[in-house]
């Protein structure tokens, strides 16, 4: 009877005595940014109406508009808003991308097939028409 009590207090001195692992920390990996993608602007025009005058100041103005980038095959990647110069800047791996300009009822602008490469952002100027006349 004395060997059955001695071997599970044995065993306990042992587990309790043992080093303990050290903890392991989580993965620190580091996304690292991406340096390549598509910036630009979106600009919107004509902004008068009938003939323009050569001193008229009827140029195509800063318009802040909402893209959105899909990939070739239809699968929305990313969905931004221009600043009020209608400026932007999208980060993307390198590839191939559809920009498409979210219209509201008068402006329209078409989509365009963009080309990201490695270590460079793309330049789009994004030409939205107003509907004046």
């Amino acid at each position: 009877m004395k060997i059955i009590i001695i071997i599970p207090i044995f065993l306990m001195l042992i587990t309790s005595c043992a080093k303990s692992p050290t903890p392991t920390s989580a993965s620190t990996e580091t996304s690292t940014p991406i340096n390549s993608g598509i910036e630009g602007q979106a600009l919107i025009g004509p902004t008068c109406a009938g003939p323009v005058r050569v001193d008229s100041n009827c140029d195509d103005q800063p318009y802040q508009a909402t893209l959105t980038v899909f990939s070739p095959k239809g699968e929305r990647i990313v969905q931004v808003q221009t600043d009020e110069d209608g400026r932007f800047k999208i980060p993307l791996a390198p590839g191939e991308y559809i920009l498409h300009p979210e219209s509201e009822k008068i402006t329209f602008a078409g989509e365009q097939t963009v080309i990201v490469k490695a270590g460079a952002f793309t330049q789009v100027i994004v030409n939205y028409d107003s509907g004046i006349r």
